[in-house]
């Protein structure tokens, strides 16, 4: 069974330009492959879905630098699709999770489509900067300030969910009405599991309060960091 952190496959040297914005920029990946950065199966942490086996494909590449993200995105194993199609083939599960870094830098519409074809269901967490990939079951956008002006026109149909990561009040959400339809709006305040340092603790109470006083928003906690699982 695959290991968490581990992919199968070769390291190869990446191709491709790289484009820069005032606030992002995109490296155009060929699509006869994508850089992994990790893959490991668990169950999902947070939103809706939560504690539902899943699939993690978690993609390298970013488009944004935040500032509670400890991850390196830059660096990865290259696959084929067919290489990522037999790593993922041992997990039981039938749900892909596609997380980043951004993965709409690399997933596309064909990727998407070709799992469907193999019966799996996919679900995105997207920064919201990018519109994702036709085909997906699911969408989860945590949008950052960059992306608040490309909502609408990123997302026409909706989303399954928007989940704002909260750790200060700056991180609060805008009103649902300035957001595009989502069958939920949830906040999740960022803590490192044990809950118990000044800045969880505000976190999460102000999580609460808004919640109190916005009830059209619910609260989404981080499962996976308070049980201790991948």
């Amino acid at each position: 069974m695959q290991e968490k952190g581990v992919v199968r496959g070769m390291p190869r040297l990446i191709s491709g330009e790289l484009r820069e914005s005032s606030y992002l920029c995109t490296q155009i990946i060929p699509t006869t492959f994508m850089l992994i950065n990790e893959i490991f199966y668990s169950l999902q942490g947070e939103g809706v879905h939560m504690g539902k086996a899943s699939i993690f494909i978690r993609l390298s590449r970013c488009n944004l630098r935040c500032s509670f993200c400890d991850t390196e995105f830059d660096s990865g194993t290259e696959m084929t699709i067919e290489e990522l199609r037999d790593a993922i083939a041992p997990y039981p599960g039938r749900r892909i999770i596609w997380t980043g870094g951004e993965p709409t830098l690399q997933l596309t519409e064909e990727t998407v489509a070709y799992f469907k074809a193999l019966g799996y269901h996919q679900s995105i967490e997207t920064n919201g900067t990018r519109r994702p990939p036709a085909g997906l079951d699911y969408i989860t956008c945590s949008p950052k300030k960059e992306a608040m002006q490309l909502l609408h026109r990123n997302f026409p149909d909706g989303v399954g969910e928007f989940r704002f990561p909260v750790g200060s009040p700056a991180d609060l959400p805008p009103a649902v009405s300035e957001l595009p339809p989502a069958g939920a709006y949830l906040l999740s305040p960022i803590f490192v599991g044990e809950t118990q340092s000044e800045a969880d603790k505000a976190a999460i109470e102000l999580c609460v309060s808004h919640i109190l006083e916005h009830p059209e928003w619910q609260l989404s906690l981080q499962m996976h960091k308070l049980i201790h699982i991948p």
